[in-house]
């Protein structure tokens, strides 16, 4: 890892924030993504702070614009991109799908499926000028089951695997790997504001019997990015606790 340049979208908070955290401490040299500025630019100094290095580049994942803009600032600061990691992400819109607004599952489409495709088409592009790279798309457990009241994030989850397995095959003999990870409910501000009585049941689901760490996930991310994954391609791994082997 050291000395690799990665992107990591959705880095202010949660998965995102640990796996900057994670790579820089191995010798990565990160941006932080993210469109909430304020907390992406101090995961930025907290890496900095601890030996590392890091830069913030405010990202809109929603916008094509912003995600090529993010690719070129890489290439412009560091000299060259080697790993991205496609983390942002929302919970979306809860409801049925007879009842979900037109405008609901549209956002969490995009935000959550489209800007991976968005970012993977510029970041695929530098990555074949460098010769080479790896890409980690995050999905969810939901990317392999449906869950009650979340057809746009499930649907947009699916999208991930079947994206990231597509462009596996494409890409692989170019010396390009892309595989995606599946975490579980993990303990993150996405979860904020349940109830407990929710809560309760959410860990439930989990054979584990808890929530998984953010920190967790990163190790998992941090694997297959780098060398060390050399094989790895076109996989889908979960990170879950248990909770698609039931």
């Amino acid at each position: 890892m050291k000395n690799k340049v990665a992107i990591i979208t959705g880095a202010a908070s949660g998965i995102g924030k640990a796996t900057a955290e994670l790579f820089a401490q191995h010798g990565a040299k990160i941006i932080v993504s993210d469109i909430r500025e304020t907390e992406g630019e101090q995961t930025a100094k907290d890496i900095v702070s601890a030996g590392g290095t890091a830069s913030f580049f405010k990202t809109d994942v929603a916008n094509p614009a912003d995600m090529e803009a993010l690719v070129d600032y890489a290439v412009k600061t560091y000299g060259k991109l080697d790993i991205a990691v496609n983390n942002a992400g929302i919970g979306g819109e809860q409801n049925l799908v007879g009842d979900m607004s037109i405008e609901g599952w549209n956002k969490v489409i995009t935000i959550n499926l489209s800007s991976l495709f968005y970012g993977m088409k510029y970041q695929l592009q530098a990555m074949l000028k460098n010769g080479g790279g790896s890409i980690v798309n995050i999905s969810s457990i939901l990317g392999s089951v449906g869950f009650a009241y979340s057809a746009g994030y499930s649907a947009a989850k699916h999208g991930i695997i079947g994206l990231t397995q597509t462009a596996a095959l494409e890409y692989s003999a170019r010396n390009i790997r892309i595989n995606a990870v599946g975490p579980g409910f993990i303990d993150t501000p996405l979860l904020k504001g349940l109830d407990d009585n929710v809560m309760k049941q959410i860990i439930a689901m989990h054979p584990i019997g808890r929530l998984g760490r953010s920190e967790e996930v990163a190790e998992l991310i941090f694997w297959l990015a780098g060398d060390k994954a050399s094989f790895v391609t076109g996989s889908y791994y979960p990170v879950d606790g248990g909770y698609l082997a039931k």
